[in-house]
């Protein structure tokens, strides 16, 4: 498949940030004591990153000022139910930001928290089932795709949460979401494996022998039947070679995880600041190039047709 970049921009950034969401919930319903000014910068920078990911999401759309049109088919459509949870999950953090400020207490000192909870993880779950609903695309059709989606946003959520912890000096937030962030990536890290090597054991269903019915084993395509790329072309393939696949796996690999779970450690060992923020600065790209990878490594069942062009 084509790695958009739009999509690639989307799923991590909104994924990060429900896990930062996630994660001051998750403070709050623990009745951790927080300095009002943290919880309003991280749940600020929450719902930029939240409104930015939605922007770009816009950007995929051949017809923008239709987008209104993806929630109609709620009953089917997994795309049309994320179209819906993920303004709804915005305007919870912005409502829970809000009551913050204003300082209202119970019940909305326990509820928001609660019900953005509940909402990080429904939004995991819309957007990682768009693409594990897909059965005819088999690297993604698996459990798999929804645990790495949720394990991957933890992680990054975590890791950012520390990381602006450390910085405005909230030790005991540090000292408690530290491990968890360390367990969180290496999790995500194990997870991710798992479906690495299930994908590489993958035999497609669909052959050139069974879409022709020609059964011979030496049954070769020379030509796509036109002179020039079409949609298919363009939305369907990658483009890269084996060896910038290769180098892109391990990248993502040693940037998403290894390195971020190492700085990870050492920020709970050594209670110092700049391990978690170079975490973060690590991880971002690696991210990306983990979802990069994940839409490069899907194979699409018409690509048994459009193969070259000659």
């Amino acid at each position: 498949m084509h790695p958009a970049f739009s999509i690639l921009f989307f799923t991590t950034l909104a994924g990060a940030a429900q896990g930062l969401v996630f994660t001051l919930a998750l403070a709050a319903l623990f009745g951790l004591e927080l300095a009002p000014g943290f919880m309003a910068v991280a749940l600020g920078l929450a719902e930029v990153m939240l409104v930015a990911g939605l922007a770009a999401s816009f950007l995929h759309l051949g017809r923008k000022m239709r987008a209104w049109r993806a929630v109609l088919m709620w009953r089917t459509s997994w795309m049309s139910r994320e179209v819906i949870v993920l303004p709804a999950f915005i305007a919870l953090v912005a409502l829970w930001a809000v009551s913050l400020q204003m300082g209202i207490g119970a019940p909305w000192s326990w509820l928001l928290p609660l019900l953005v909870l509940y909402g990080a993880v429904l939004l995991w779950y819309c957007t990682a089932m768009i693409y594990a609903c897909l059965r005819f695309i088999e690297e993604w059709a698996h459990p798999l795709t929804v645990v790495n989606f949720t394990l991957i946003g933890l992680s990054s959520g975590l890791v950012l949460a520390c990381a602006l912890a450390a910085l405005w000096g909230e030790s005991r937030f540090v000292q408690l979401f530290g491990p968890w962030a360390l367990a969180a990536t290496l999790a995500a890290w194990i997870a991710r494996g798992t479906a690495l090597r299930r994908n590489a054991r993958l035999r497609h269903k669909s052959t050139l022998q069974s879409a022709t019915g020609i059964r011979t084993q030496k049954l070769v395509q020379k030509s796509m039947g036109m002179s020039g790329g079409s949609f298919n072309t363009r939305e369907f393939f990658h483009g890269a070679s084996l060896a910038a696949l290769r180098n892109m796996k391990l990248g993502f690999l040693v940037f998403a995880f290894a390195l971020p779970a190492a700085l990870a450690l050492w920020g709970v060992v050594g209670a110092a600041a700049w391990p978690w923020l170079l975490a973060v600065l690590v991880q971002a790209p690696g991210l990306l190039a983990e979802r990069w990878f994940f839409f490069a490594q899907a194979k699409h069942p018409q690509n048994l047709y459009y193969q070259v062009v000659s």
